[in-house]
């Protein structure tokens, strides 16, 4: 029987940029700090996805990189099998818009998701970069988001997901809203790392995996969190 929390990193060499494994880390470090055992599962994308994890994470990426996780995803199956048992995913940028059905490819192409989220993606007319501040679905019960975006990407949202948060500051989607979720299935086109800046989202992925939490000291992720919220939503 699986006595530790298994977190897996999907494809750390294709699609991990602008310090998307940090979100592994701070997982780790957040599930060890309450006593939590943890095993980490890095899965590179010539393996398969082992479908008995309890939380799944994917980064960004380049175009090609991107088109080849999706291509290998779609072959695999293993992470449509953890979703069906329960697990938790938080995809960022390029693994938020490969959990849909269809994204932009390298000339602007439509290509292939999925199909776990009831999204779809293409390339906007100009590339969005900088800071992100967003205020979250109120059901989820997190405070404002923070982030750094660098993305093509426009995403709409079928009425099989609900929208993660609404911006304030950045682009997201490009509709007003940022990132979505449907189930235990996070996307977002938050950098940062998202887990750092967003402590209270690292906890909704713990909480969903392992239920109730006690309280941790949280004085250095609140310190980046207030410095960054500061700097863009402060006149």
């Amino acid at each position: 029987m699986q006595s530790s929390l298994r977190i897996v990193w999907i494809y750390p060499d294709l699609l991990s940029t602008y310090g998307d494994q940090g979100n592994v880390l701070v997982l780790e470090q957040r599930a060890r700090s309450r006593g939590i055992p943890v095993e980490i599962v890095h899965v590179r994308s010539s393996d398969p996805v082992p479908d008995q994890g309890d939380i799944y994470l994917i980064g960004g990426g380049e175009d090609r990189p991107q088109i080849l996780g999706a291509e290998r995803l779609r072959r695999d199956g293993g992470l449509h099998r953890a979703i069906q048992r329960g697990a938790s995913l938080l995809a960022v940028c390029a693994g938020y818009q490969i959990m849909g059905s269809v994204f932009g490819g390298e000339e602007g192409q439509p290509v292939p998701g999925i199909g776990l989220l009831d999204i779809s993606s293409s390339r906007g007319e100009r590339r969005s970069v900088g800071e992100l501040a967003a205020e979250v679905d109120p059901s989820l019960g997190l405070p404002t988001l923070t982030g750094f975006e660098n993305h093509m990407g426009v995403t709409a949202l079928g009425p099989g997901v609900t929208p993660l948060s609404r911006t304030l500051i950045g682009t997201g989607n490009g509709d007003g809203t940022e990132g979505c979720f449907a189930g235990k299935i996070i996307g977002t086109y938050l950098h940062g790392p998202a887990l750092a800046r967003n402590p209270a989202l690292a906890d909704l992925l713990l909480r969903w995996a392992v239920g109730p939490l006690p309280q941790i000291d949280d004085t250095w992720y609140d310190r980046l969190r207030n410095e960054r919220l500061d700097a863009v939503l402060k006149p």
